[in-house]
């Protein structure tokens, strides 16, 4: 009933009577190593199939890791009391407690950079196409091997969920696609389309007589490009816009360093990025994600019936359009 206990069933009552509502088009943001971590399988799919999660922002690696679910490789439980230079000599890559072998990574890459010569993929395009067009790789995969839904990519391309990634060269992903560009690969990505469309996404929950809510897990980049869909409305596109109506976080950031991950909602009012009328629906609590996100999930699941799905992904052209009149229309 305190403390960060209190946060945390804070944001559990406030997801599942509040921002679960139809109307209301949830964004999440992920930063930290979650999906090696197992939180892609426990927690964020079901998240997506039971239309709680409409869009996402993540970084690259999240997804890259992801991927290694979707194809079948391994990953094991290990410890963080071990002597790395034992784990290089051995091929054996470690995330604090969780271990790989090294043709993990390679086999990844492998994948990568196969599935990024066809043909669909030579042009210029937004990490949300991207994204969902790997997913229907994975997707395929993970039917041949007989995995059911075990990607997260995979899960965003059925549901129709996009999903961006704010530094898409920061991540192994990113560097395989730079490493087929060497080869006259004609893949490029189009960072200005993933600004315009994030930002075209909440204009339309607004402006459909709903509401925007951002549920970030972590913070850094994707926290940023998460928020940052209001500011590009109101200060650079000069379209009429409040802010976020529901705020909710999960961070062992502190906020007096300046860093943008333990930031606050009310910091986050001073840019626009959080409606000021809204702040009592904005919570941080501070506590590691893994922990946090699967009691969260559980609680979501067994509290509010699955929404109909959103498909803001079969969506982005038409969403895109009207940002673009509303724009030019001042």
């Amino acid at each position: 009933m305190a403390y960060n206990a209190a946060r945390l069933r804070e944001i559990c009552q406030l997801f599942t009577r509040k921002i679960l509502e139809d109307d209301v088009t949830v964004g999440m943001s992920l930063t930290g190593a979650l999906t090696p971590a197992g939180l892609g399988i426990s927690s964020l799919i079901p998240l997506i199939a039971y239309g709680f999660i409409d869009w996402i922002v993540s970084t690259g690696a999240n997804l890259y890791h992801d991927i290694h679910f979707g194809i079948g490789l391994d990953l094991y439980q290990g410890t963080h009391q071990v002597n790395d230079i034992v784990l290089r000599q051995e091929g054996i890559i470690r995330i604090y407690d969780i271990f790989f072998d090294y043709e993990v990574l390679l086999s990844t890459d492998a994948f990568f950079q196969q599935i990024i010569t066809a043909p669909e993929f030579q042009r210029e395009m937004s990490t949300a196409e991207f994204h969902y067009l790997a997913g229907r790789y994975v997707y395929e995969r993970e039917k041949a091997l007989g995995l059911g839904t075990r990607s997260l990519l995979s899960a965003a391309y059925q549901y129709g969920v996009p999903i961006y990634t704010p530094s898409p060269g920061d991540s192994s992903i990113g560097m395989n696609i730079a490493a087929k560009a060497l080869e006259g690969n004609s893949l490029k990505i189009d960072v200005s389309r993933d600004v315009n469309e994030t930002a075209a996404i909440v204009l339309g929950a607004k402006r459909s007589g709903g509401k925007s809510a951002v549920f970030i897990l972590g913070g850094g980049s994707p926290k940023n490009f998460l928020l940052q869909t209001e500011p590009q409305l109101q200060e650079v596109l000069g379209i009429q816009e409040k802010g976020h109506d529901y705020f909710i976080q999960i961070t062992d950031a502190r906020p007096d360093t300046g860093g943008l991950s333990g930031a606050t909602p009310s910091e986050a009012v001073s840019w626009g990025k959080v409606n000021p009328d809204q702040l009592p629906d904005a919570v941080v609590c501070y506590l590691d994600s893994t922990v946090a996100l699967p009691i969260i999930t559980a609680y979501a699941l067994a509290k509010h019936p699955p929404r109909k799905l959103k498909r803001l992904y079969d969506q982005r052209e038409q969403l895109l359009n009207e940002l673009k009149k509303g724009y030019l229309s001042k």
